[in-house]
């Protein structure tokens, strides 16, 4: 039975990846590098801070590209005190505590951002357990976030769903032996099915994601939500 929903935050809970462009655009730029949103896709989505700056920047010192990320995210967090969940995801959290599920969230995201969107989202106190890359042996692609909010949690694979958009963060949830929902807020459907996603949807209110939760659900609470 499921126990649990584990979430990524940036692309998932929040579409930030439009910010994340224009904070990287504009940080590059005063480096002579122009990037498009094929490269931000290929080279920076979904990847830890240190590895984009060591790919792109391999001519700063470890030093200088720490300050080079940190930054761009102060740059982000400027432009960020506007944003807002994906449609359905207050509907879904609603859903969790109906059913008495625990919720983790799992994700990349530096510290500081994570605990400034979560702040400005309203969902600090959301979830039972955050797991921070930073926290862990890797961050993802590696598995280990996702293995560290299964402790966390005290449960087991088989037991969670991941929700995620990037295809680091599909191939750590899928890692962890997790089955785990696309978000497409990031990618094509197909990119991340063919990376493990067994579902992709464009947000929570689809109706494929809940028939899907209520089916796993207990059959006296299996009700798809009526404002959904």
């Amino acid at each position: 039975m499921l126990a649990a929903i584990l979430f990524d935050l940036d692309g998932t809970i929040v579409n930030t990846d439009p910010l994340h462009y224009q904070a990287w655009r504009e940080m590059l730029l005063s480096y002579g590098v122009e990037i498009d949103e094929t490269f931000y896709k290929s080279r920076i989505s979904g990847r830890l801070n240190p590895e984009i700056v060591k790919d792109i920047l391999p001519q700063l010192s470890p030093s200088a590209g720490q300050e080079v990320a940190e930054e761009k995210e102060a740059l982000f967090r400027q432009l960020a005190p506007h944003l807002q969940p994906l449609s359905g995801f207050s509907e879904l959290l609603a859903w969790t505590e109906t059913h008495q599920l625990k919720r983790a969230l799992v994700t990349n995201a530096p510290r500081l951002n994570a605990e400034f969107m979560l702040e400005i989202l309203g969902i600090t106190a959301a979830f039972h357990t955050i797991v921070l890359a930073d926290d862990c042996i890797a961050g993802k692609p590696d598995p280990a976030p996702y293995q560290v909010a299964l402790k966390n949690l005290g449960i087991t694979a088989e037991n969670a769903i991941a929700i995620e958009d990037s295809p680091s963060g599909i191939r750590s949830a899928v890692g962890a032996g997790i089955r785990t929902i696309g978000i497409t807020s990031t990618q094509s459907p197909q990119v991340l099915r063919e990376i493990g996603a067994f579902m992709t949807i464009p947000d929570f209110t689809d109706l494929q994601m809940w028939t899907f939760l209520n089916s796993l659900s207990q059959p006296h609470l299996s009700a798809i939500p009526g404002n959904i």
